[in-house]
């Protein structure tokens, strides 16, 4: 069966006592046993059986397998956010003394985590440019834990040779960790480049229009240590499991997730050719776009579309703020792949804490403003950007 297929039938773990089609929402927290050694079991992973809400629930449980069939994955575990994903899996990997070899190029809370968070604990970044392969092969040694990027990166839309990278760090037995959310794990097949390990914010195309929080990590099994500490370490004591009231909105997510994703990732295409005809902007950065400089390796990575985030550049800051302030249609929220258009400031918000100098090391510009692409028509959001502009 073709993915969106599989996405609406894959079957249940087990049979519903009524027959629903709709996954059911369990929500409760304990779940009775038939006697004292079927509990024991449960407890102790001897048996496929929920024993406590915090660590397995059959809502959670159908969801993760949707995601375990769509990817084909050996094992997926659902989070109650995408940060929560991502500090799950880094956690996963390190220890003390350990280094994460990753880029600047990265989403504000997960560098602030990596670069803040882990280095607390004695494990040290070591910040590369991750499109410089002999940058890369050098960063790596016998103490890396692993090496973390992001597919597309956030807001800078750069796209590094997955491939290249992963046959680097497997020759010297070090996992490849890639944050896929820019590009859903429907449109690509990471596990053949070489990743290792998926994290994706699924608040963002999965959840069916900004509807719920979550995350997910998809472990392809390459290295099995990671999924026995995912599970029956950090899941079971960090408290970070998805609730069933969102594996219910994320699962009726999936089923749609094709049909959205197709429509999100063509307005943003047709958006971003029409946006190049705007004076006014001095840059439109969409890797979409084939004078994109990785426009050709984005689409042999990932095929013909290229997500529904975009950037646009303007004059000045203050531009940026009037622009913002100006707009009717287009929200002015943060979140990604909502079924509206959103449009932030970056510099100023997600990555407002962060100063100046360090500001410039990411590449995250005062003059750019960062478009999701939603679900409306095209026309309609070119319409609103450029009374917002003139005005």
């Amino acid at each position: 069966m073709k993915r969106q297929t599989i996405a609406i039938h894959t079957p249940y773990v087990r049979p519903d006592a009524y027959g629903a089609l709709a996954v059911p929402i369990y929500n409760n927290v304990s779940f009775e046993f038939n006697n004292a050694q079927e509990m024991s079991d449960a407890f102790c992973n001897r048996i496929k059986a929920p024993d406590y809400a915090r660590i397995a629930n059959p809502t959670v449980t159908q969801f993760e397998q949707r995601v375990k069939a769509l990817t084909e994955a050996a094992h997926v575990t659902a989070f109650n956010s995408g940060m929560a994903a991502v500090s799950t899996a880094l956690l996963a990997v390190v220890a003390q003394g350990k280094n994460v070899v990753t880029s600047r190029h990265l989403f504000g809370n997960t560098l602030a985590f990596i670069s803040g968070s882990l280095l607390r604990l004695g494990i040290k970044p070591r910040l590369r440019d991750l499109t410089d392969l002999e940058a890369v092969e050098k960063a790596i040694d016998d103490q890396t834990a692993c090496v973390f990027l992001e597919i597309v990166t956030n807001p800078q839309l750069e796209v590094a040779d997955l491939k290249a990278i992963a046959e680097i760090a497997h020759r010297k037995g070090v996992p490849v960790i890639a944050d896929s959310t820019v590009i859903p794990f429907t449109e690509t097949n990471l596990k053949a480049l070489g990743v290792d390990v998926e994290v994706v914010s699924s608040t963002k195309y999965i959840s069916g229009g900004g509807t719920s929080l979550g995350g997910l990590i998809i472990d392809y099994g390459t290295f099995p240590d990671i999924n026995k500490r995912v599970k029956y370490d950090l899941l079971i004591n960090l408290g970070v499991y998805m609730t069933p009231q969102t594996a219910y909105i994320q699962t009726l997510g999936l089923e749609t997730l094709d049909v959205r994703y197709q429509r999100q990732a063509a307005n943003a295409q047709w958006l971003a050719e029409a946006l190049r005809d705007v004076p006014e902007i001095t840059r439109v950065n969409y890797v979409g776009l084939e004078d994109n400089p990785y426009h050709e390796l984005a689409q042999l990575q990932f095929g013909s579309t290229a997500g529904a985030m975009l950037t646009i550049d303007l004059a000045s800051k203050e531009a940026c703020f009037e622009f913002l302030n100006h707009l009717k249609l287009v929200h002015r929220a943060t979140n990604l792949f909502d079924s509206r258009t959103l449009a932030i400031h970056p510099a100023s918000t997600i990555f407002g804490l962060f100063p100046d100098r360090q500001l410039e090391q990411m590449d995250v510009r005062q003059t750019t403003i960062r478009l999701s692409v939603g679900l409306e028509a095209p026309e309609d959001i070119l319409t609103d950007i450029q009374q917002a502009i003139n005005q």
